[in-house]
């Protein structure tokens, strides 16, 4: 682990499915060419690891894939697509000819819990843990359509799809009541939003000047949604919606080319999220409607979750949030890493990476920060391999794979989220590439 206290900064400050799988490939493909040339020569195919990478089709994912693939471009460099892609497949292939480096980080011990929703064939992706312990997610049928499910905290597991959802149903995210919001696809692949209360009452919703879909991100103890909607132009909007229904539309200030991207809600209605401008920075939304931005340290934008495995901005009641930014480092052939900051509430960073040690190109990314300040989250080795890791607010490092992750590329632990006693719920990708859920209590709790 490396730590470094730069100086204080300033202010303190997931959706919009588009269709099917096949979409999701055309629109890949789409991304790439825009980022490179090379790309438009490729014969790109869907893969199971590429499916399971981005999860549920979705356009702001997509747009995190052309940020994520052209970003040294803000550092005025010039990289084909394909220099990149084959530096980080070379150096896991090396890494995999040689014995495992010693990792620092100490091993964290606890129970694990793994679980797969009824009627899942081809993937199971918990989405959201309330503080109670419930999980909401996804799971893939033989057709790789998408169901919701709920994972009760006595382990009950209960199916659920949204009426009219011809094309799929997926949950995003829980509240402590039980009530979850998602969304889902009708017979024209165009999306909705819903919400599901705990009584079984479901209501589903468009945001206004929706034309490409709608899509409900984080519900919060008073029931409030936030989300995104998607116009004409396939540009991204937030938006937020009352517990009785009404709902307004915001913009971050300087949010371009796909818009901007609302992931958390806290209890006392400020949402967070990210917006892109040639880059992914991040926003926080205060109740009374004021828009500030959150960065890395020195301004260093990145604020995006290059795993895909939680929302990529958190903020717990102290106000301390948790987020990625990327790093720019000579030689490195993707120009940086993804690594993680610290913010506290008085604009203080602290800066961290989950692992650093050889080969190249070790990504670290946040998923939740608890009530204490104990983050969670996930990076991606040099062997192209996912982790999960912990760190205290004092601190404290330490790693966890689920008995049973596959070794392979993208395979491994990815969590998505944590109780404030320490709970952790994610899913994680077996050596066949298909993904299953898990719970985590670390020895000790919190």
């Amino acid at each position: 682990m490396v730590e470094v206290m730069p100086q204080s900064g300033g202010s303190n400050p997931y959706g919009g499915y588009l269709g099917d799988y096949v979409r999701v490939a055309h629109w890949q493909l789409t991304v790439f060419e825009s980022c490179s040339e090379h790309a438009k020569e490729q014969k790109m195919k869907p893969k199971a690891e590429v499916h399971s990478l981005l999860k549920p089709p979705s356009i702001w994912k997509l747009a995190g894939l052309l940020i994520l693939l052209c970003s040294s471009r803000l550092y005025a460099q010039s990289v084909d697509l394909q220099v990149v892609v084959d530096a980080k497949a070379a150096a896991a292939r090396a890494a995999r000819m040689h014995a495992a480096p010693d990792i620092t980080s100490a091993t964290a011990t606890g129970t694990f819990i793994t679980f797969d929703a009824p009627g899942s064939v081809n993937g199971t992706f918990p989405a959201g843990i309330s503080n109670g312990g419930d999980i909401t997610g996804y799971y893939y049928d033989a057709n790789f359509t998408g169901h919701g499910f709920l994972r009760e905290k006595n382990g009950t597991l209960v199916a659920f799809d949204v009426p009219g959802a011809v094309n799929g149903t997926y949950p995003s995210g829980i509240n402590d009541s039980g009530a979850i919001t998602g969304g889902y696809l009708d017979n024209l692949f165009l999306e909705h939003g819903f919400v599901l209360a705990v009584n079984g009452a479901l209501s589903t919703f468009d945001a206004p000047g929706s034309v490409n879909g709608t899509f409900g991100v984080a519900i919060n103890p008073a029931g409030s949604i936030t989300g995104a909607y998607s116009d004409a132009n396939f540009a991204l909007h937030g938006f937020l919606r009352d517990k009785k229904g009404g709902l307004v539309t915001f913009d971050a200030p300087g949010a371009t080319v796909f818009g901007t991207l609302p992931d958390s809600i806290t209890p006392n209605g400020s949402i967070l999220g990210i917006y892109t401008n040639f880059f992914f920075f991040g926003f926080q939304r205060a109740a009374s409607g004021a828009i500030s931005t959150i960065t890395g340290p020195g301004g260093l934008g990145g604020q995006l979750d290059p795993l895909n495995a939680g929302p990529p901005i958190s903020i717990n009641p102290k106000g301390t949030i948790a987020g990625t930014y990327f790093q720019p480092i000579a030689g490195n052939p993707f120009g940086g890493n993804y690594q993680v900051f610290v913010l506290s509430a008085g604009g203080t960073y602290v800066t961290f990476v989950a692992a650093n040690y050889p080969p190249c190109c070790i990504w670290s990314a946040p998923s939740g920060i608890s009530p204490n300040g104990t983050i969670v989250g996930s990076f991606n080795d040099g062997f192209d391999i996912n982790h999960g890791f912990l760190r205290t607010s004092h601190g404290n490092l330490t790693t966890f794979d689920v008995p049973g992750a596959g070794t392979g590329n993208f395979q491994g632990t990815l969590p998505v989220g944590i109780t404030p006693g320490g709970t952790i719920a994610g899913w994680y990708v077996d050596p066949t590439g298909l993904a299953h859920g898990f719970l985590f209590t670390p020895q000790g709790g919190e």
